[in-house]
């Protein structure tokens, strides 16, 4: 699943693609946004801005036009240059915005809605998203405020909700866990103050690496190897009820 950081990269990539150029075609397989391109077509406008709300990419039209995408577990963005090769078939294709360098391909995306600046504000799953780790102003105390409304929850499923903290995912629930060294089946209620601050410490820190371009794994999917700090073997198990995997060290996450 893409996370808080690859969207975030996916949303610099095409905001320097396609901002400022104008759309000079548009094509989709999802009727909803058909209907909209059919009465206020999207070709002719020009894409203002690209940008990511946690897990959330947003495509700003001229125009009051926005196109809000989640790409839950398979989908993506990819970006070629006109009449370049597709690496994915066509038909996983749900959207192309054309401008003359540039083709931007949705494909598999499983949500996509066009928006007005009104109704875009109005959006309950951005509206009720939790602070993002990666947005401009990210409100620490919010996010804490946040987990500890979740007291009887085990913390790393705490961590997957997009309503308490926006952007992570699976990779960065274990390794942000890791870094603060708490143990990832702990319940909030148990968790004191400075090992919440610690947490979200932590995921603010990875999840902006990775958005940078760096980051390495020191827990995640390396199940059985030894742990790069003390040695023992890093353990696997499926947590929540949406069985998510869940990878820790038993010695540094006590």
């Amino acid at each position: 699943m893409p996370e808080g950081d690859s969207i975030y990269r996916a949303a610099q990539a095409l905001h320097r693609a396609l901002a400022g150029k104008t759309v000079t075609s548009f094509e989709t397989v999802l009727p909803k946004l058909a209907r909209v391109d059919e009465d206020a077509p999207v070709t002719g406008r020009t894409i203002e801005r690209v940008t990511s709300a946690g897990k959330n990419l947003i495509i700003e039209f001229s125009g009051d036009l926005h196109l809000h995408t989640h790409m839950k577990m398979n989908g993506s963005w990819h970006i070629y240059r006109s009449g370049e090769r597709w690496k994915r078939p066509r038909r996983d294709m749900r959207i192309v915005i054309g401008t003359g360098e540039y083709v931007a391909v949705a494909f598999t995306v499983p949500v996509a809605e066009f928006h007005t600046s009104r109704s875009l504000a109005r959006d309950n799953d951005l509206r009720s998203m939790g602070p993002d780790l990666l947005g401009a102003t990210f409100d620490r105390d919010e996010a804490l405020r946040r987990i500890r409304g979740k007291p009887d929850e085990e913390i790393a499923n705490v961590l997957l909700n997009q309503r308490v903290l926006a952007g992570i995912g699976n990779i960065w629930k274990s390794e942000s866990l890791f870094c603060a060294g708490v143990d990832p089946f702990h319940h909030v209620a148990d968790l004191d103050d400075a090992q919440l601050e610690r947490i979200v410490d932590c995921a603010f820190k990875l999840l902006r690496r990775s958005a940078g371009g760096r980051s390495e794994f020191s827990v995640y999917g390396r199940g059985g190897d030894p742990c790069r700090r003390c040695g023992t073997p890093i353990r696997y198990r499926k947590q929540g009820v949406d069985v998510r995997g869940t990878y820790w060290c038993p010695k540094c996450q006590v």
